[in-house]
């Protein structure tokens, strides 16, 4: 049969108004709900919740509304998951019944969830496997940049702290050796598969398998990971295949089941951009996964999470949840350079927070399937940072999430200097464990008339000069400008290779500008107008 061409746009007309598209419901409240909170979270997570002062019985823990609920499901298609933190429910339903939803009386929002595109995590590649002289190397270096024999030798192993671990799978994990003191010491404590709702998950895609190694992950004696101590929940949440919002459902409903069984830590190599949302969008309040990895945040939880790999592509910048206030987001370093790697995504969120927070080693040696090979993306610094956190806060155990937060931060080698490729650096382990020292300085600020030079002190003028006092030199000169409302306007990296490292006039700055300087520890900043 022959059909017309104003009858087949009819027909497509009539086919996409009846389209069924996924949507997230917010509820308005919780009434008449009941809720034992002695029944439902584990003690450990109680104790926990005392500890720290963190409500035991809040509504955000309570169930949704069951009368709601039912009321929903006579009115969509059907239902793909629920929140008890963001007290709503994905469903799929078409326009006019979406629009008969909105009426409810109880409902008080909803926002689709549509997008359906592909799978993607912060890991970039991985090339041959261990152990060629250079991985052998890498291995070592990827610890020891952040002093983690420090933590070692003092007996910091992350044992006491829960770490939950959110990824595309965990293949091989129950067999593979750089796991055998994981298993030996029985260091999982819970598994699930969001995606298959099913308890097994080691199988599916090896990034999980990969990033886990870079928190808990032996070779032999030496380390790949710092917190081989701590206590593990493995949680699938990624297909890794096709991307969908359900991804995000299923790391929202990990964290609230990570929360309840006690986690301390969640380490994620995940996040959402143009496949999506938009730039403006990541400002840590508009994705579900930030919604979501806040309210972890607020629950005790400290979330790491990777800055992502979009430095390079159209979308440049910082991933989400990696946008979120409360999210440790971790960018990534060349061990070749030991500065940003050209792939990591940079700050600031949409809104202006600073983002990346700090940055870790963004090439690395972990393990995939069966080996251990050299793999590359800021994947492997945020778990990297993750295994780092476990020691920091098995030494400081009376802190709360965000005091461990925010002294990561400060023990990070560039603070306080911070931009928009690093964060505050690379966190450092002696930090936690002995009085930091005032930095002497290692720069000057020499003014004259309206020239502004930066040179560097004798001792530090030649990298040949500092190996000879025992110093080890990086040689890397960060500096910038800012306005006076403290955003950034430019930032840069030099390489230390003479005394003066910079010639600046002070007509090239406005009122109010600030610049910053940090060499090999030591920052300080000029303020204009200069004071003649």
């Amino acid at each position: 049969m022959k059909i017309s061409g104003t009858l087949l746009v009819a027909m497509l007309f009539f086919a996409s108004a009846g389209a069924v598209d996924k949507y997230w419901v917010t509820f308005t409240d919780k009434h008449n709900v009941v809720f034992d909170p002695l029944q439902y979270f584990s003690k450990r997570t109680i104790e926990q919740r005392l500890l720290y002062n963190i409500p035991v019985n809040d509504s955000s823990d309570y169930p949704l509304n069951a009368t709601y609920l039912s009321d929903i499901k006579k009115l969509v298609d059907s239902v793909s998951s629920s929140s008890r933190w963001l007290n709503g429910i994905a469903v799929y339903a078409d326009e006019e019944k979406i629009n008969t939803l909105k009426q409810l009386p109880f409902v008080k929002g909803v926002f689709s969830m549509s997008n359906t595109k592909r799978f993607i995590s912060a890991s970039k590649k991985t090339s041959p496997n261990y152990p060629g002289k250079y991985e052998k190397a890498l291995l070592k270096y990827q610890l020891q940049r952040l002093q983690g024999d420090s933590f070692i030798v003092n007996g910091f192993d992350g044992t006491g702290i829960r770490i939950a671990v959110f990824d595309a799978g965990f293949p091989n994990v129950d067999k593979h050796p750089a796991f055998e003191n994981v298993r030996k010491n029985k260091k999982i404590v819970a598994t699930y598969d969001f995606v298959k709702h099913a308890e097994n998950v080691f199988q599916f895609h090896w990034h999980g398998t990969a990033t886990l190694s870079c928190i808990v992950g032996k070779k032999d004696s030496a380390n790949i990971g710092l917190a081989t101590g701590a206590e593990l929940l493995l949680a699938r949440t990624e297909n890794g295949f096709s991307e969908s919002f359900s991804e995000e459902e299923n790391w929202l409903a990990a964290a609230e089941w990570a929360d309840k069984l006690g986690a301390n830590i969640i380490s994620s190599s995940l996040g959402y951009t143009e496949n999506r949302y938009f730039n403006n969008q990541m400002d840590g309040h508009t994705s579900l996964i930030a919604r979501s990895a806040t309210v972890a945040a607020s629950k005790g939880i400290l979330v790491v999470n990777a800055a992502g790999n979009e430095c390079t592509n159209n979308w440049h910048y910082i991933a989400t949840p990696g946008d979120a206030d409360s999210v440790l987001t971790v960018g990534g370093t060349d061990p070749e350079t030991d500065s940003h790697i050209f792939f990591s995504s940079l700050g600031p969120s949409s809104n202006g927070k600073l983002k990346p927070n700090v940055s870790a080693p963004g090439r690395v040696v972990a393990a995939n399937k069966k080996k251990l090979a050299q793999v590359s993306g800021t994947s492997f610094s945020a778990p990297i940072v993750a295994g780092f956190a476990a020691c920091a806060w098995q030494s400081h155990r009376q802190w709360n999430n965000m005091e461990l937060f925010n002294a990561i931060e400060k023990s990070s080698h560039l603070y306080p200097y911070y931009d928009y490729a690093h964060g505050f650096g690379i966190p450092q382990a002696s930090w936690f464990l002995t009085p930091p020292k005032e930095k002497d300085p290692t720069f000057d600020f020499v003014i004259i008339n309206n020239e502004i030079k930066v040179v560097l002190r004798e001792q530090f003028s030649y990298s040949d000069t500092e190996e000879a006092l025992g110093y080890i030199a990086h040689r890397n000169f960060y500096y910038k400008v800012e306005d006076k409302s403290g955003s950034i306007l430019r930032y840069t990296t030099l390489l230390a290779e003479g005394k003066e490292m910079l010639h600046l006039l002070e007509e090239q700055f406005q009122i109010g500008d600030v610049l910053t300087v940090h060499f090999e520890g030591y920052t300080r900043t000029l303020i204009f107008p200069l004071e003649k």
